[in-house]
């Protein structure tokens, strides 16, 4: 299986960099996941269910971080077992380029499966490797929000909280325009 795509993010280059290499952020962003523990400099142990079509199971394997160069770019080669219903290896090359006043994430993945997961056919493997992706990345879009808040807009542009404005105390139909509020 080959997959590839990109996606903007509202954080910086170094933010999201530092979420990527953070085991508890990607712990809580991967769908499954139950254990993402350090063993090594650039080494984990990862624990995780998945379920694939009718085939269900818990995998245990190790993730190893090679071509580091911070805040660039990195491979995450992994590989792990799930017991009767087989294994999954392979390799993801990630790579963040700064995007205005944030970055893109853009990956490319190879994966190989065997066992039962590889019987139930390529298409919903791959139909389930997209939704997991996609998945992946609404959870980080909305960490990366939590830990880094978009900037407040100037108190001098917006009404306070429960003010009101003349602009905004009437309803929108009578806020100016060639209808104007003739009452």
């Amino acid at each position: 299986m080959d997959m590839q795509g990109s996606r903007a993010l509202g954080v910086t280059q170094q933010q999201a960099w530092e979420a990527l290499n953070d085991p508890e952020v990607l712990k809580a962003c991967i769908a499954g996941c139950d254990k993402l523990e350090p063993t090594g400099e650039n080494q984990y142990t990862v624990g995780m269910a998945l379920r694939i079509g009718p085939v269900s199971a818990r995998f245990a394997g190790k993730i190893q971080l090679t071509e580091v160069q911070p805040p660039e770019s990195y491979t995450l080669g992994f590989e792990g077992q799930g017991g009767a219903a087989g294994f999954g290896k392979g390799s993801a090359q990630v790579r963040l380029t700064p995007a205005g006043t944030g970055c893109e994430l853009g990956y490319t993945v190879n994966a190989q499966v065997g066992g039962k997961i590889a019987q139930v056919g390529q298409r919903l493997i791959d139909g389930v490797a997209k939704s997991m992706a996609e998945d992946f990345f609404k959870r980080f879009d909305a960490e990366m929000q939590r830990r880094y808040p978009a900037a407040a807009v100037p108190a001098d542009t917006v009404a306070g909280e429960g003010e009101e404005t003349a602009e905004t105390s009437r309803p929108w139909w009578k806020l100016g325009g060639k209808g104007e509020d003739k009452g």
